[in-house]
């Protein structure tokens, strides 16, 4: 593994350029396909922004998310094929999957880095926060939220045994949109708690930011099962796909607010 200070010598743009290129090599060659061909040129995109913006710590936050959520797609594959309720093309992400899960992060990403080129100000909004803070907690926070989202749907769809409709709570079949269950629950929070922690270990959030990402995770990730059983079924421009996209700046968008009203109310 190269050297931290080796890497930060580097252009940035220029290595994740290389970087990208290598992983996503790798990733096309394996026997089990993560990305589909256009998925793969899109996640390089992807790849090169976070790593041009946000560095290593950026990148290792999007890395995580996207190896523990594409195992976690195929658990209990043969099985969820087999009632009808597996994602499609075995769990190989396309374009769709990959700004559907990545666009609100990638719009914060680019946030940041307008902030560091001196085209966004960065004026403290109180002594603890500043638009920059803010931007890297909703990074965070995006991907918190569509990694417990991810979680708690393929892990319920694989192992719930009672499924309610979040709007009634009557019992519905597994994979039914809008459905909840304790066993994917349980899983979303985990997960939520885990991707957070990533994001505080590199740096990009402090302890009380991994609180606010689950927090918001889980209010998120029940919001987008109310749209799944109210919505999602009576608009047919509202995809999986669009409802990823909202779930994650729900998630982002809570998780913001909640450090705004915590250091402009309770630290002022």
């Amino acid at each position: 593994m190269l050297p931290l200070s080796l890497i930060d010598s580097v252009n940035p743009w220029l290595f994740g350029v290389g970087l990208n290129a290598i992983l996503l090599g790798v990733v096309w060659i394996l026997p089990k396909k993560l990305l589909t061909p256009s998925g793969v040129f899109h996640a390089w995109v992807l790849g090169v922004l976070i790593w041009g913006t946000l560095g290593w710590q950026g990148y290792a936050v999007v890395a995580f998310y996207f190896l523990v959520g594409s195992l976690v797609t195929r658990i209990g594959i043969k099985q969820k094929e087999a009632e009808g309720i597996a994602e499609k093309r075995s769990g190989a992400r396309g374009p769709e999957n990959v700004w559907g899960s990545a666009l609100t992060a990638a719009l914060c990403a680019l946030g940041v880095g307008m902030i560091d080129w001196g085209i966004l100000p960065n004026s403290s909004l109180s002594h603890t926060l500043t638009p920059y803070s803010l931007l890297l907690l909703g990074y965070v926070a995006s991907f918190s939220t569509k990694l417990s989202d991810t979680c708690a749907s393929e892990v319920g769809k694989a192992y719930g045994k009672r499924t309610f409709l979040i709007t009634t709570l009557q019992p519905v079949p597994r994979g039914t949109e809008g459905a909840v269950s304790l066993e994917g629950t349980l899983a979303g929070v985990v997960a939520s708690v885990v991707q957070a922690l990533i994001g505080w270990e590199v740096g990009l959030t402090d302890l009380v930011g991994v609180l606010w990402c689950v927090v918001a995770a889980l209010i998120a990730t029940n919001l987008e099962s109310v749209i799944g059983a109210t919505l999602q079924s009576r608009f047919s421009w509202l995809t999986n796909e669009l409802v990823n996209i909202l779930n994650t700046l729900i998630g982002a968008g809570v998780a913001m607010l909640l450090a705004w009203l915590w250091a402009s109310v309770v630290l002022s």
